[in-house]
């Protein structure tokens, strides 16, 4: 399975690791923090390498953009997997719109991408609701940064495969 990822920065994981012990008691806490930006699916004919130009044809004259994030939410019934999903939420036009460039050139995600897409930085699932209620109410100070990097993820090697330039 493969995706396009936004780049998080440092700010993140530091933000997360202060969240740890609010984190306490869901099922799952996510240790590696990542922006999805367009889930692509299973690798097409031909491989990675077609993915890459695909990817690359797609992407040509994307500009880098602003990412950024302001609190917390979560999805009480996710489409897939356990719920409550909490996450910091995260607002960009620029993320948006390739979202929606890249929905019209690969398949798109039923329940979660398209018109569902909600762009978000997943915390931790599983567990209460009331906890995830508690913590979508505290506030935090906004991070903010420019993406000029996407990455082409392998989720099943966990590891990334290539990289795409962004211009300013």
């Amino acid at each position: 399975m493969y995706s396009l990822n936004v780049s998080v920065p440092g700010d993140i994981s530091r933000l997360a690791e202060t969240l740890r012990p609010d984190l306490f008691g869901f099922d799952a806490i996510r240790e590696r923090h990542t922006l999805v930006g367009k889930r692509l699916g299973d690798s097409p004919p031909g491989g990675v390498s077609r993915l890459r130009e695909q990817l690359r044809t797609a992407l040509a004259g994307t500009p880098a953009f602003e990412v950024r994030v302001s609190g917390f939410d979560y999805f009480e019934r996710p489409a897939r997997g356990d719920g409550p999903v909490v996450y910091l939420t995260v607002e960009s036009p620029g993320l948006l719109e390739l979202h929606e460039q890249l929905s019209a050139e690969f398949s798109v995600a039923k329940g979660i991408e398209g018109e569902d897409y909600v762009p978000h930085i997943t915390l931790a699932r599983g567990g209460s609701i009331e906890k995830a209620r508690e913590l979508a109410d505290r506030e935090i100070e906004p991070i903010t940064w420019s993406v000029s990097k996407l990455v082409l993820w392998d989720a099943n090697y966990d590891e990334s495969v290539s990289e795409f330039s962004l211009p300013r």
